[in-house]
């Protein structure tokens, strides 16, 4: 589904939510195929507004996976949780919320697109009604007490009221999220999904050109002073292994393993065999790989930055060298398909499944009896982590003897395994990126995030290779990458 697709889906489901039609709002949702983390919110706030918990927590399970920023996000699920009356699970929520608010008193989400103020001392107040349900009521008092710190004057009554519930040792109200809520698509994209005719269609009176029939406008071109322009849509080479060569004569295939070529073709070199012969791929057609011989490749530098490749001409014509013979066990295809179906077959035949409990659950597969350092390098490649701010457990808690690393044992690991499945348990540490702006950038959207040049940013996540997303004077906002540079390490 193309993004204006979803676009136009999600603003009917908000328009739906807004005439009370629940129903037939959430069936909008549904058909979107690829939702994003707002649009999985908003699914499951119908989906609690339905009293279906179950569905909830898959949805904002979803929505966490695809931001794990989101506070709201979490928040829900801690409510969700706690109408399930599992209250341990509710907590780490309410208090994972309260982490990723930063130390903020409040977020107020109406640059996102939803009209709600998140406080902090909400959420604290949802974690002493927590502890209250557990009969923890020192902890209980310990939170309101701390809520304390962060109210705000529209809220002190509830903080007041509670404080006064906990004494007598009484339950008191949870504070919920307005499910009719929903998080909604930018205005500014909204008005564009309609086509507008603003010049009408231009005519040609007069030409150089014989029996001219075009009509149009050449796009503006950005003006740009000092500063690197805007990022728009990326266009950059697809990034293979191997070696890029260009193609000096055309090759025809005489088996199936071989790949045809002409000359001009880019191809990218993944091995090369004492016969003279090579496996190659495309640039522009990753599944088309095959054999070609390598006297009729020529090395090629290729520069990400530049275009100068481009449209290179073939050399002039001359007669293609002689197909060389293939040579049993040199060919580079044959010398390592055997290998590859062994590896294959034993990688299948051994394989554990590991289920991870992180912010959201998930799975990897690893050879049984697979060393840590395979494994970590598995799960913190699923997380986009180094391997040093992955910390793996065999309980929910993390002590000394429950955490797993380079010097476990990895046999009484894998013996825990039960019909080739075992559990484990994630924590990640934070650590804090800094940059500092390069030129001042004026936000165009809500979503963005303005700074001045010399500003200080702190990193909070990489959307893509050219948009990052950070907070600076306070603000949280998204940015180009190319407007700043990271800070070293020792200079913060």
């Amino acid at each position: 589904m193309s993004f204006v697709d979803t676009l136009r889906h999600w603003d009917e489901a908000v328009t739906c939510v807004n005439r009370q039609d629940f129903s037939k709002a959430l069936e909008i949702f549904l058909a979107i195929q690829e939702p994003n983390s707002k649009i999985f919110f908003d699914i499951g706030c119908l989906h609690l507004l339905n009293q279906d918990f179950d569905a909830a927590e898959k949805a904002f399970d979803c929505s966490i996976r695809k931001d794990e920023h989101l506070a709201i996000a979490f928040f829900q699920r801690g409510i969700t949780f706690y109408k399930k009356k599992r209250y341990e699970e509710s907590l780490a929520d309410f208090q994972k919320t309260f982490k990723t608010l930063r130390g903020n008193q409040l977020i107020d989400y109406k640059a996102l697109g939803l009209r709600y103020i998140l406080y902090a001392c909400d959420v604290l107040h949802n974690m002493a009604l927590v502890e209250a349900q557990l009969g923890r009521w020192e902890k209980a008092q310990e939170y309101l007490m701390k809520a304390l710190d962060y109210k705000t004057e529209a809220r002190f009554n509830i903080i007041d009221k509670a404080l006064q519930s906990i004494l007598k040792q009484k339950l008191f109200k949870l504070v919920e999220f307005q499910s009719k809520e929903m998080f909604k698509p930018n205005k500014h994209y909204v008005a564009e999904l309609e086509k507008k005719d603003y010049l009408g269609k231009a005519k040609v009176v007069a030409s150089v050109v014989p029996q001219d029939e075009f009509s149009g406008f050449a796009p503006l071109q950005p003006q740009v002073e000092d500063g690197p322009t805007c990022p728009k849509e990326p266009v950059v080479l697809r990034a293979l292994e191997g070696d890029p060569h260009t193609v000096l004569f055309e090759f025809i295939p005489e088996t199936s393993d071989e790949l045809a070529v002409v000359p001009g073709n880019i191809v990218f070199v993944l091995q090369k065999g004492a016969d003279n012969w090579a496996y190659v791929v495309f640039n522009e057609r990753y599944s088309y790989q095959g054999l070609v011989p390598y006297n009729y490749l020529e090395r090629l530098e290729i520069s990400l930055a530049s275009n100068k490749n481009k449209g290179i001409t073939p050399p002039p014509s001359r007669e293609p060298p002689t197909r060389p013979e293939r040579i049993q066990g040199l060919t580079p295809r044959e010398a390592t398909s055997g290998n590859r179906q062994r590896q294959e077959k034993q990688s299948t035949d051994n394989s554990c499944i590991v289920k991870v409990h992180f912010n959201f659950n998930f799975v990897v597969s690893v050879p049984s009896g697979s060393p840590y350092t395979m494994l970590i390098e598995k799960i913190s490649r699923k997380l986009n982590l180094p391997s040093s701010a992955v910390t793996l457990s065999l309980t929910s808690e993390a002590s000394e003897q429950s955490v797993i690393s380079a010097n476990t044992e990895m046999e009484k690991l894998w013996s825990r395994a039960s019909s080739g499945r075992v559990t484990l348990w994630c924590n990640t540490k934070e650590e804090e990126v800094h940059l500092v702006a390069l030129h001042s950038y004026e936000s165009s959207n809500p979503e963005d995030l303005s700074f001045q040049q010399g500003d200080k940013i702190k990193l909070l996540s990489k959307i893509n290779q050219d948009w990052l997303e950070g907070q600076c004077n306070g603000n949280t906002g998204i940015f180009p990458a190319s407007f700043v540079e990271e800070v070293p390490a020792n200079s913060q």
